[in-house]
């Protein structure tokens, strides 16, 4: 079945809960506003698009592929971007809540994460070399096994990560950080 490809158009305030969107392919759309709350986008082509102010909690994303993606003061609760096809895969997000969401096993190097909030995202096994984490809340973020040689960490706050466990050579961290590289040590720093 060949899908439907739409090009160069802007989508504001459609609930896509209630529309279907099977099939298709969307190169250099803007989204604004848009409803994808518990949506099934599974199998579902994104090129260079941008998502500003859309909510895609709970949606269902088997096989959806997100090229060269930017997610601005988006709502992604519990997004599984380790279901996404991941040829490709290319996505940045600015002001975003991705609090349980799951980047389990993607490569995702060099991605931007501006001022978002990353409660619980599972980062375990993941590539997220040279990324950067602007002013990001990693509180409870999971990272073991994940490479993160060259990412900056540099304003970010509230994460923990062993260097035993994760491959961290070249990443930038702040002084005030460094209590999350030493946690499990059961150590004070004064």
């Amino acid at each position: 079945m060949s899908s439907k490809i739409t090009e160069d158009k802007t989508f504001e305030k459609i609930d896509y809960s209630e529309a279907s969107i099977k099939n298709q392919k969307f190169e250099n759309c803007e989204f604004s506003y848009c409803n994808f709350n518990s949506c099934d986008i599974s199998g579902i082509t994104f090129v260079d698009c941008t998502f500003d102010n859309c909510d895609f909690s709970m949606s269902r994303n088997k096989d959806t592929a997100l090229k060269a993606v930017r997610f601005v003061d988006c709502k992604l609760v519990g997004f599984n971007f380790n279901d996404c096809n991941d040829f490709l895969f290319s996505v940045d997000f600015e002001n975003c809540n991705l609090s349980y969401s799951s980047f389990f096993e993607l490569k995702l190097p060099n991605t931007q994460f501006k001022n978002c909030n990353l409660e619980k995202v599972d980062f375990a096994s993941s590539d997220i070399s040279g990324s950067v984490f602007e002013n990001c809340d990693l509180i409870h973020a999971i990272f073991d096994f994940t490479n993160m040689e060259k990412t900056n960490f540099q304003n970010a706050s509230n994460y923990t990560i062993n260097p035993e466990s994760n491959r961290i050579n070249k990443a930038i961290f702040s002084k005030e950080g460094l209590i999350g590289l030493l946690g499990k040590y059961d150590i004070t720093v004064a």
